[in-house]
């Protein structure tokens, strides 16, 4: 998908970084042309003394007249995105970065997936932002699993369904306040997988 873009150095409250302004000609037709099928279609239908499609009425004046500043107000921003990024990279990679659909497919797949991520019907803001909070965390996580085994075969959700099976058994006598932690059983797979992630966990 080709885009055409300026960026310049923006700041946000106290945030710095770069401002791009992308344009992308297909989504803008596309757009555009959707938008006038509709307004066609709801000059038959006014013509017809029929009920139109809401928002559409703001394209016609009271004698069921289309005004054509109103529609060049509507399209004026078709097609355009404006995206800020902090990270000092080439526009080219940042514009890749924000427009690959794969990336975001696979977050969610990753989510729905190892995370057994499921629909949940809240309607306080305060559950809602709570949920938005935990599945973002979910995804930091993975992400940072799947970055500390970068030089290994394993994916980040290969590595979870690996280690499903390790346990540790804690052992501890109350009277002479011994306690004593084993893992059990680690393979070779999940004993690479635990030391490429943190040479700690291996410890008992």
């Amino acid at each position: 998908m080709s885009h055409h873009h300026r960026h310049r150095g923006y700041q946000i409250d106290a945030v710095r970084g770069r401002l791009a302004l992308c344009l992308n000609e297909r989504r803008q037709r596309e757009a555009r042309e959707s938008r006038r099928d509709e307004i066609l279609y709801a000059e038959k239908l006014l013509a017809q003394g029929k009920s139109i499609k809401p928002g559409l009425e703001r394209f016609f004046d009271s004698q069921n007249c289309l005004l054509p500043a109103k529609l060049a107000e509507a399209e004026e921003f078709d097609g355009y995105s404006c995206i800020f990024c902090t990270r000092p990279l080439p526009p080219a990679q940042m514009l890749s970065l924000y427009f690959d659909k794969d990336i975001v497919e696979k977050a969610f797949r990753s989510l729905k997936g190892i995370t057994q991520l499921r629909p949940i019907r809240s309607w306080l803001a305060e559950h809602v932002q709570g949920h938005v909070f935990i599945c973002y965390l979910a995804y930091l996580l993975l992400s940072l699993l799947q970055y500390r085994l970068r030089e290994t075969e394993f994916t980040a959700e290969s590595a979870l369904l690996e280690l499903a099976t390790m346990y540790k058994v804690y052992l501890r006598d109350a009277k002479n306040r011994f306690q004593l932690s084993r893992v059990v059983s680690l393979s070779r797979k999940q004993e690479l997988i635990l030391k490429t992630i943190n040479k700690a966990l291996l410890k008992s």
